[in-house]
């Protein structure tokens, strides 16, 4: 055998359950695997090359397939309404894996190329199979006279061998020999071998059934001779044994009786078939889902509310509204353990504020077993309902799965990124959650796969997401919505000194007394390097600076590391947020708002400026959302028509405004910038600048009143890290401050206001106390024609 050139070498894996490609042949194959359903659009929008090879075991790991596989060509491409896809492929060319990539969904090959010996040295085998064969079709109707017509047309001995072991119904470990097979005068006696033993047991067969027709008595034969044939011998006593474990399982374990009657049906139709049948296999892997489910079995729940209280305060520094609807729960649990329906707890809040790890907690501290399930990106309802049974490679949902796994059925179980689910043309998984979160409809959960009623009554559910607003309503009013917000930079060094540093030296191999870190450090990495909501980044910080401490821990310096200022500057660099330099002084036309993003609340700024042009005009720049530009063309009709300022409409017809948010990649959207951009406005129209220590927010009308907003918990949080101290707020959202921590409430300065005059007066840097002065007062004297 010589290399093939002429294939790439390097191509993508697709993995095959009992089905192996010989080259030659051209066969449909359903893909259900995400994965393996990417990578043929892939291969088949490029060069349209794929490498097959199937399992070597029932164990469906892509390390367990067989080394020798074939290259085949993607054909055509079919989706089925049930989410798998059809292909169809003809195969090309033997080959080895010889590497697994670093993905280990692409491998490295070695392609061979067929070299065919002299024909006339090969005729008379090529004769022999061909007589065979047809010999053979006197007994099989599948080998058609068409097919005869083609075997007769091939001349080429690899080429025949191939066509004929790949039409003969040969078991999968039979089909791989021929394929691994490379030497053609080997493959031609295999070929050989294979026919002779098809014909014979064909023959035995049909002289059975004439004797069977002649009246012969049963006993005189037994049909499971056949298998010696097939080097199947003692088939059927391997049969009984197997039976007869299911048999016992089914005795043994506790199941409902209707999960009992149908666990005996299926094993009575195992039993009956033969035991290399795909069905069987199908049977063998159902009855041990049924015997595996723990359909009974649950764990005693802690109910010791002191307990829980010690853990959830050991794992989790604040968090108070949620700690205390956890210890309800339990408490109410104490008080009626019986018949009560599970709460959906929802945890909202930004990436890495603690919500998965709080489910954990929970599950922690009732004593029981925790289960967690990823739903970002989900587009197939069967990853909730399970596969249908018909389906190839079927299996149950997600939620079945984390039962088996938990081996109770009341785990905790977390429902993670629930605001990330997606739909297509494979169903909606969103609604097929709807039956599993229901309390009145979970207590008979019917998995496709199973096709058994499943109580899921007694399972926590916890969901987490970040964004509300992306959870479908109808999934929404199920769950039962905990927000939690982002930490203030005193917590999160509270929580790097009593978690995350420990934590750290431990994960890095260091003792835990090696590294001490002083109080001003922290401080500045909190401040300087980390800015987000959550703690991930604070973490991987802390992170950075034990593995260059255990570097030189390894090289041999050994002493104590006190961390400061300076040695986290040397070890991290220089910081990446100045918060202190935001705005150096106040200035005309730059007013801070306040936003809130999916991590949390941020500073924003708004910028503007005018420009003489006849055309005047109103430019708006910095990537907005639609809802923004109409908040600032609001504001513009407001300035327009503010009676104090006694602009004429000269003013607007020669002066054209350029309002920009600066982060021009970044999107921006949404009502409650409407106060800073009228600010901005009036603050460039009346020359006055804009106090450089205060933010804020709130949605506007055109008779300018100020309208609540959402998100306020996040907004103020944002201010309060990076140093202001005076915030605007729409008077109605004087209710969400009960929410704010009392640190920061005690150090922020809340301006409530109902109308733009109160927006005005707060904003303007005037020399008089804004409370002794009216806007009317401030502006009464000044020509702003003239200014402008």
């Amino acid at each position: 055998m010589k290399l093939n050139k002429r294939f790439p070498k390097k191509m993508s894996l697709i993995p095959l359950k009992d089905t192996i490609v010989l080259p030659q042949s051209i066969l449909s194959v359903y893909i259900s695997q995400e994965k393996s359903k990417e990578l043929i659009t892939s291969a088949f929008n490029n060069n349209k090359f794929i490498f097959t090879s199937a399992y070597e075991s029932s164990e469906e790991n892509i390390n367990n397939v067989y080394k020798v596989g074939c290259i085949s060509l993607i054909m055509r491409i079919k989706p089925m309404e049930d989410g798998r896809l059809k292909i169809m492929i003809q195969g090309l060319c033997r080959a080895t894996i010889k590497n697994f990539l670093k993905t280990s969904s692409q491998v490295e090959l070695d392609c061979f190329l067929e070299e065919q010996e002299d024909l006339p040295n090969k005729k008379t085998e090529i004769n022999e199979l061909k007589k065979d064969l047809k010999e053979l079709s006197q007994f099989k109707e599948s080998i058609s006279p068409e097919f005869l017509i083609v075997i007769n047309s091939i001349e080429t001995p690899g080429h025949l061998c191939d066509f004929i072991l790949n039409n003969l119904d040969l078991k999968t470990h039979e089909v791989q020999k021929a394929l691994e097979t490379f030497d053609i005068s080997e493959r031609l006696k295999l070929t050989k071998k294979t026919l002779s033993t098809e014909l014979e047991i064909s023959k035995l067969q049909d002289r059975i059934q004439s004797l069977l027709k002649k009246g012969l008595p049963k006993p005189l034969f037994n049909p499971y001779d056949s298998q010696k044939y097939q080097g199947g011998g003692g088939v059927n006593s391997s049969k009984k044994e197997e039976v007869n474990e299911f048999l016992s399982r089914i005795e043994k374990k506790n199941l409902p009786e209707e999960v009992l009657t149908e666990a005996r049906k299926q094993l009575s139709r195992l039993e009956k078939m033969h035991a290399e049948s795909s069905e069987s296999s199908m049977l063998r892997n159902y009855l041990d889902w049924i015997l595996e489910i723990p359909w009974f079995d649950y764990s005693e729940d802690n109910l010791d509310l002191k307990n829980a209280q010690t853990i959830l305060d050991k794992d989790h520094f604040e968090l108070k509204k949620s700690k205390e609807r956890i210890l309800e729960f339990l408490a109410v649990r104490t008080l009626k353990p019986k018949n009560l329906k599970g709460p959906i707890i929802c945890f909202v809040g930004p990436p890495g504020v603690g919500k998965t790890s709080l489910g954990k907690s929970i599950a922690t501290a009732m004593g029981r077993s925790y289960q967690r399930i990823s739903l970002g990106g989900i587009k197939d309802e069967a990853e909730i309902r399970g596969h249908r049974r018909t389906y190839v490679g079927s299996m149950p949902g997600k939620i079945i799965q984390a039962i088996k796994s938990a081996q109770t059925n009341n785990p905790v179980i977390v429902l993670d990124e629930i605001d990330k689910l997606g739909n297509d043309f494979r169903g909606d998984p969103s609604s097929a959650l709807l039956e599993v979160l229901d309390p009145e409809q979970n207590h008979a959960f019917k998995d496709h796969y199973l096709n058994l009623n499943f109580d899921l009554s007694k399972v926590l559910f916890i969901a987490t997401a970040n964004l509300i607003d992306n959870i479908p309503p109808a999934l929404r009013d199920r769950l039962e919505i905990i927000p939690i917000s982002g930490y203030t930079q005193t917590e999160k060094i509270e929580i790097a000194k009593k978690y995350l540093i420990e934590k750290e030296l431990e994960s890095n191999g260091l003792p835990k007394d090696h590294i001490q870190f002083t109080q001003e450090s922290l401080k500045h990495l909190v401040s300087g390097y980390t800015q987000e909501a959550g703690l991930r980044n604070l973490k991987r910080e802390i992170s950075s600076i034990c593995r260059k401490i255990a570097k030189d821990y390894v090289l041999g310096d050994k002493e104590k590391q006190t961390i400061d200022k300076n040695l986290i500057v040397k070890l991290l660099g220089s910081p990446y947020f100045y918060p202190e330099e935001l705005l150096k002084e106040s200035k005309v036309g730059i007013a801070t708002g306040l936003a809130w993003t999916s991590v949390g609340g941020q500073i924003l700024h708004v910028e503007a400026i005018k420009v003489k042009n006849k055309k005047g005009g109103l430019i708006l720049t910095g990537k907005l959302g639609e809802v923004m530009k109409e908040s600032a063309q609001a504001a513009l009709s407001y300035v327009k028509s503010y009676t104090e300022l006694n602009l004429s409409s000269e003013w607007f017809e020669t002066n054209e405004i350029h309002v920009h948010l600066p982060g021009g990649a970044i999107p921006k959207d949404g009502p409650s910038a409407g106060v800073t951009l009228a600010s901005s406005l009036i603050s460039l129209i009346t020359n006055i600048p804009i106090r450089k220590d205060l933010a804020m927010t709130g949605e506007i009308t055109l008779s300018g009143r100020v309208l609540p907003v959402g998100g306020v918990k996040e907004k103020v949080l944002a201010a309060f890290n990076h140093g202001i101290k005076n915030i605007i707020l729409p008077k109605q959202n004087e209710k969400d401050l009960k929410d704010i921590k009392k640190e920061v409430k005690d150090t922020l300065n809340f301006i409530l206001v109902s109308n733009l005059d109160e927006v005005f007066k707060a904003t303007l840097l005037i020399s008089k106390p804004v409370e002794k002065q009216s806007i009317k007062d401030l502006l009464e004297n000044k020509n702003f024609n003239d200014v402008a």
